[in-house]
């Protein structure tokens, strides 16, 4: 009892600490008369998938890869099944913009590349295992992302993603107060604390229960850390602002998939736990299902399809969960 209240002390300090970070880096970043749009590629992106990133990057400092491969994973998994398709189920919508059109194939390609290193020992009789030369290979990736996105978006001025965030046009610079880097600092120290805590105690819990490391990362801290996408595409979908919602979900797999394991692979090599590479096909198969649903068919996602990720998800979470790896 005592490791789960202190896991959930530490996944509310990640996001708390990564909502402090987002709003302290953009009054900052305003402040300096950076683009709220370049902001809001970075900065707020980063922010939403902050809680995933620390937990990477911690479990690796602390030995503990099963539990960062398994929050990494299981965010992505929760990302595509809990998060999308509760949010269909709430208002079916249609989507055409151009940012699901780049992000899909992207997304998809960068699950399809982690699926393929993952394989990569085990062909060659050895160990399955994310090492530095992976984690630099998906950073590389990263950045081409980063690069191709900020290059639209000063093309065009405008973006789905941002619009609906309700970000202003780009204006002056301005003056940046204490308050803003005190939010910064106490967002970074909340990040650092609940990481630990996180990591710590999900551990002990894992040894408690009898279960693995890897299913208390998929199951619980992936649920826990990806809050913030599900409450962003709850009111996205409330508000039938469909790019937001699917956006939100895509954009932060494609930073969990080609920063957030990376950066911990680089740390240190990383491990695929028994039922890992399920786990990734599993997360492919989401993505590849959203491929002919909105860029070849009616390009609609209905409470049908949202029911069936749904209730895809917490079958496969319980066969985990219950399944002992």
């Amino acid at each position: 009892m005592e490791y789960a209240v202190l896991l959930s002390i530490g996944i509310a300090l990640l996001l708390g600490g990564g909502t402090l970070l987002v709003q302290g880096a953009s009054r900052v970043a305003s402040g300096f008369g950076v683009s709220p749009m370049i902001v809001g590629l970075t900065v707020v992106a980063f922010g939403t998938s902050s809680p995933e990133l620390v937990i990477s990057i911690v479990g690796a400092l602390d030995g503990q890869s099963a539990i960062a491969f398994g929050n990494v994973v299981g965010s992505n998994i929760a990302n595509l099944g809990l998060v999308l398709g509760t949010a269909a189920l709430i208002a079916p919508f249609s989507l055409h913009g151009q940012l699901i059109q780049r992000e899909l194939p992207l997304l998809l390609l960068a699950t399809c590349k982690l699926v393929i290193l993952a394989l990569d020992g085990s062909l060659r009789g050895l160990p399955s295992v994310f090492d530095r030369s992976d984690g630099l290979v998906l950073l590389c990736m990263f950045t081409i992302f980063i690069y191709v996105s900020v290059r639209d978006v000063l093309r065009q001025r405008k973006d789905p993603l941002l619009v609906g965030a309700g970000m202003v046009p780009l204006g002056t610079a301005g003056e940046v107060s204490s308050r803003d880097w005190l939010m910064v600092a106490a967002g970074m120290l909340g990040l650092a604390i609940g990481g630990h805590l996180t990591i710590s105690n999900g551990a002990e819990l894992a040894a408690q229960l009898g279960i693995s490391k890897t299913a208390v990362g998929l199951v619980i801290i992936a649920v826990g850390t990806s809050l913030p996408e599900l409450i962003t595409s709850l009111i996205a979908a409330i508000r039938n602002e469909s790019d937001i919602s699917v956006g939100n979900v895509v954009g932060s797999n494609i930073f969990n998939s080609l920063l957030v394991l990376p950066i911990g692979a680089v740390i240190t090599p990383i491990s695929v736990p028994a039922g890992g590479v399920t786990d990734l096909v599993v997360s492919l198969l989401f993505a590849a299902a959203l491929i002919p649903m909105f860029l070849i068919g009616s390009s609609r996602m209905g409470r049908r399809s949202g029911a069936a990720f749904l209730l895809i998800y917490l079958i496969y979470m319980s066969f985990r969960a219950l399944s002992g790896n």
